[in-house]
């Protein structure tokens, strides 16, 4: 009921293809470790960024660019939305694609609210901006530094279509490299096949 209210936002991939997703980098000692891997297996994710992490690590937002992969935008300083007020909302998203147009010539199509949580106003204020509005259909629990957790939430969550989320943070570093392989491993073994954001949020 709740994902047909908002049926304008992506819970699911389009193309029956899994879209990886990561969230609140880039940061130190994390975003190259998860590009790495991702090279490794040939793989584009999609990286909702912190505005206030890009502006303090610029080359690791050039990184991920560079590989091909995607930018979206986080808010500019990882708050709740609806905890703003309708300016400070406007601020928050505004200042983070001006940052990515104006220091990389970067044109931000897709969002993700922190902690997803977002309300009713939330969709007319993406459409102002023009952006696609990216939430999962898996949560791995990787923040938790725990990968049997992570484990338990693939094998019993993952579908072929499925938009997941993993974090490139200090907290979830130490497993990334294998949370990634064994939903890269638990993928092959399901005749799953992984995505581009462009065309898995078509």
């Amino acid at each position: 009921m709740f994902k047909k209210i908002f049926n304008e936002f992506y819970w699911r991939t389009t193309n029956n293809k899994i879209l990886l997703t990561f969230d609140d980098g880039p940061i130190p000692e994390s975003t190259e470790i998860i590009l790495e891997v991702l090279a490794k297996h040939k793989i584009k994710a999609l990286f909702f960024c912190v505005g206030d992490n890009v502006k303090k690590y610029p080359e690791l937002a050039k990184s991920i660019l560079t590989e091909g992969h995607t930018i979206g935008n986080h808010t500019f300083n990882h708050k709740i939305l609806r905890t703003l007020s309708d300016q400070e909302k406007f601020y928050q998203i505004k200042s983070f694609n001006e940052l990515l147009e104006n220091d990389f010539n970067y044109k931000v199509k897709y969002f993700r609210p922190p902690h997803g949580r977002f309300q009713f106003s939330t969709n007319s204020l993406l459409n102002e901006f023009n952006l696609k509005n990216v939430m999962w259909s898996l949560l791995t629990f990787d923040y938790k530094n725990n990968f049997e957790l992570v484990k338990f939430a693939v094998t019993n969550f993952m579908k072929k279509d499925s938009i997941i989320v993993l974090h490139d943070s200090i907290k979830s570093k130490n497993i990334i490299t294998e949370s990634i392989e064994f939903i890269v491993e638990y993928a092959a073994e399901n005749k799953f096949v992984f995505g581009e954001p462009s065309e898995c949020l078509k």
